[in-house]
Protein backbone atom coordinates (compact mmCIF):
# COMPACT_ATOMS: atom_id res chain seq x y z
CA UNK A 1 0.00 0.00 0.00
CA UNK A 2 1.07 3.79 0.08
CA UNK A 3 2.96 5.68 2.21
CA UNK A 4 2.92 9.44 2.90
CA UNK A 5 6.50 10.87 3.44
CA UNK A 6 6.96 14.48 4.60
CA UNK A 7 8.36 16.87 2.47
CA UNK A 8 11.54 18.41 3.89
CA UNK A 9 12.43 22.18 3.57
CA UNK A 10 15.75 20.72 1.80
CA UNK A 11 13.68 18.20 -0.45
CA UNK A 12 11.11 21.25 -1.53
CA UNK A 13 14.68 23.72 -2.16
CA UNK A 14 16.29 20.86 -4.12
CA UNK A 15 13.63 20.18 -5.97
CA UNK A 16 12.70 24.38 -6.75
CA UNK A 17 16.46 24.34 -7.74
CA UNK A 18 16.05 21.61 -10.30
CA UNK A 19 18.70 19.15 -8.11
CA UNK A 20 16.73 16.23 -8.84
CA UNK A 21 18.98 13.54 -7.47
CA UNK A 22 19.50 15.09 -4.39
CA UNK A 23 15.84 15.33 -3.60
CA UNK A 24 14.81 11.79 -4.66
CA UNK A 25 17.67 10.78 -2.30
CA UNK A 26 17.10 13.20 0.30
CA UNK A 27 13.48 11.19 0.22
CA UNK A 28 14.94 7.79 -0.69
CA UNK A 29 12.48 7.48 -3.86
CA UNK A 30 11.78 7.87 -7.11
CA UNK A 31 10.88 11.17 -8.56
CA UNK A 32 8.28 10.98 -11.94
CA UNK A 33 9.59 12.83 -14.64
CA UNK A 34 6.31 15.08 -14.61
CA UNK A 35 7.21 16.50 -11.07
CA UNK A 36 7.22 19.05 -10.48
CA UNK A 37 4.85 20.51 -13.40
CA UNK A 38 4.93 24.35 -13.50
CA UNK A 39 1.95 24.58 -11.25
CA UNK A 40 3.28 22.54 -8.53
CA UNK A 41 6.30 24.78 -8.72
CA UNK A 42 4.17 27.60 -7.18
CA UNK A 43 2.55 25.37 -5.01
CA UNK A 44 5.69 24.44 -3.83
CA UNK A 45 7.65 27.64 -3.38
CA UNK A 46 4.81 29.11 -1.13
CA UNK A 47 4.43 25.98 0.85
CA UNK A 48 8.55 26.25 1.59
CA UNK A 49 7.87 30.40 2.18
CA UNK A 50 5.57 28.94 5.05
CA UNK A 51 7.43 26.85 6.15
CA UNK A 52 10.24 29.10 6.63
CA UNK A 53 7.62 31.80 7.84
CA UNK A 54 6.22 29.48 11.02
CA UNK A 55 7.60 26.24 12.20
CA UNK A 56 4.00 24.71 12.84
CA UNK A 57 3.75 24.38 8.70
CA UNK A 58 6.90 21.84 8.80
CA UNK A 59 4.55 19.26 10.93
CA UNK A 60 1.47 20.08 8.79
CA UNK A 61 3.50 19.95 5.43
CA UNK A 62 2.65 18.60 1.85
CA UNK A 63 3.63 14.88 2.21
CA UNK A 64 4.61 13.08 -1.32
CA UNK A 65 2.48 9.59 -1.97
CA UNK A 66 4.78 6.37 -2.06
CA UNK A 67 4.10 3.34 -3.90
CA UNK A 68 7.26 0.73 -3.86
CA UNK A 69 9.50 3.39 -3.84
CA UNK A 70 8.41 5.78 -6.63
CA UNK A 71 6.02 8.99 -6.11
CA UNK A 72 2.63 9.05 -7.19
CA UNK A 73 1.84 12.39 -6.10
CA UNK A 74 1.24 14.20 -2.93
CA UNK A 75 -1.14 15.12 -0.30
CA UNK A 76 -1.04 17.28 2.69
CA UNK A 77 -2.13 19.66 5.09
CA UNK A 78 -2.86 23.60 3.82
CA UNK A 79 -1.24 24.15 7.11
CA UNK A 80 -1.56 23.84 10.83
CA UNK A 81 -5.23 23.99 12.64
CA UNK A 82 -6.84 26.92 11.79
CA UNK A 83 -5.45 27.56 8.40
CA UNK A 84 -8.08 26.23 6.29
CA UNK A 85 -11.20 27.87 3.97
CA UNK A 86 -13.42 28.35 7.05
CA UNK A 87 -11.20 29.79 9.25
CA UNK A 88 -11.92 27.27 12.24
CA UNK A 89 -9.28 27.10 14.66
CA UNK A 90 -9.87 23.47 15.97
CA UNK A 91 -10.11 22.58 12.16
CA UNK A 92 -7.19 21.35 9.56
CA UNK A 93 -8.02 21.35 5.52
CA UNK A 94 -6.05 19.07 3.25
CA UNK A 95 -5.73 17.91 -0.47
CA UNK A 96 -4.36 15.43 -2.63
CA UNK A 97 -3.05 15.50 -6.42
CA UNK A 98 -2.38 11.08 -7.63
CA UNK A 99 -0.48 11.50 -10.72
CA UNK A 100 -2.44 10.27 -14.27
CA UNK A 101 -0.83 6.90 -14.41
CA UNK A 102 -2.16 5.92 -10.65
CA UNK A 103 -5.42 7.33 -10.52
CA UNK A 104 -8.45 5.47 -9.64
CA UNK A 105 -7.14 2.54 -7.63
CA UNK A 106 -8.27 4.16 -4.38
CA UNK A 107 -4.67 5.79 -3.51
CA UNK A 108 -6.52 9.52 -2.89
CA UNK A 109 -8.21 8.26 -1.01
CA UNK A 110 -5.93 5.76 0.93
CA UNK A 111 -3.70 9.42 1.45
CA UNK A 112 -7.06 11.08 2.60
CA UNK A 113 -7.64 8.37 5.74
CA UNK A 114 -4.22 8.39 6.50
CA UNK A 115 -3.61 12.57 6.39
CA UNK A 116 -7.28 12.98 8.84
CA UNK A 117 -5.44 9.48 10.99
CA UNK A 118 -2.52 11.94 11.52
CA UNK A 119 -4.30 14.85 12.73
CA UNK A 120 -5.40 13.32 15.36
CA UNK A 121 -3.31 11.55 16.02
CA UNK A 122 -0.94 14.61 16.39
CA UNK A 123 -3.65 17.11 17.77
CA UNK A 124 -6.55 15.64 18.47
CA UNK A 125 -8.32 16.85 15.68
CA UNK A 126 -11.26 15.54 14.17
CA UNK A 127 -12.74 18.66 11.95
CA UNK A 128 -11.74 18.37 8.41
CA UNK A 129 -12.10 20.41 5.54
CA UNK A 130 -12.33 20.06 1.28
CA UNK A 131 -12.67 22.33 -1.12
CA UNK A 132 -13.55 20.77 -4.56
CA UNK A 133 -14.22 21.97 -7.93
CA UNK A 134 -17.82 21.59 -9.01
CA UNK A 135 -16.63 19.49 -11.53
CA UNK A 136 -13.84 17.47 -10.05
CA UNK A 137 -15.94 14.33 -9.81
CA UNK A 138 -12.98 11.92 -8.38
CA UNK A 139 -12.75 14.24 -5.16
CA UNK A 140 -16.24 14.60 -4.97
CA UNK A 141 -16.56 10.37 -4.90
CA UNK A 142 -14.19 10.86 -1.84
CA UNK A 143 -16.22 13.90 -0.42
CA UNK A 144 -19.13 11.40 -0.48
CA UNK A 145 -17.04 8.50 0.68
CA UNK A 146 -16.28 9.42 3.96
CA UNK A 147 -19.30 11.58 4.58
CA UNK A 148 -18.43 15.14 3.80
CA UNK A 149 -21.44 17.38 3.97
CA UNK A 150 -21.38 20.54 1.84
CA UNK A 151 -21.01 24.15 3.80
CA UNK A 152 -20.54 27.00 1.87
CA UNK A 153 -18.21 27.96 -1.60
CA UNK A 154 -15.14 29.96 -2.66
CA UNK A 155 -13.74 31.73 -5.07
CA UNK A 156 -10.52 30.61 -5.75
CA UNK A 157 -7.75 32.79 -7.06
CA UNK A 158 -5.69 29.91 -8.85
CA UNK A 159 -8.41 27.47 -9.41
CA UNK A 160 -11.61 29.42 -9.91
CA UNK A 161 -15.18 28.01 -7.87
CA UNK A 162 -14.33 25.14 -5.05
CA UNK A 163 -17.25 23.93 -2.89
CA UNK A 164 -16.44 23.98 0.66
CA UNK A 165 -16.96 20.57 2.60
CA UNK A 166 -16.42 20.11 6.21
CA UNK A 167 -16.58 16.99 8.20
CA UNK A 168 -16.17 15.95 12.06
CA UNK A 169 -15.21 12.10 12.64
CA UNK A 170 -17.17 10.40 15.75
Amino acid sequence: MIELVPMTPAFIEAVLADRRGEAAELLEIDLPAEFPAEGERGFLAMRLRQMHEDVRFQQWCPHVVVLDGQMIGHAGFHGPPGVNSTHNPAAVEYGYTIYPAWRRRGYATAASKMLMDFAEEWDGIRHFVLSVAPDNEPSLAIVRKFGFVRTGERMDDVDGLEHIFELVRD
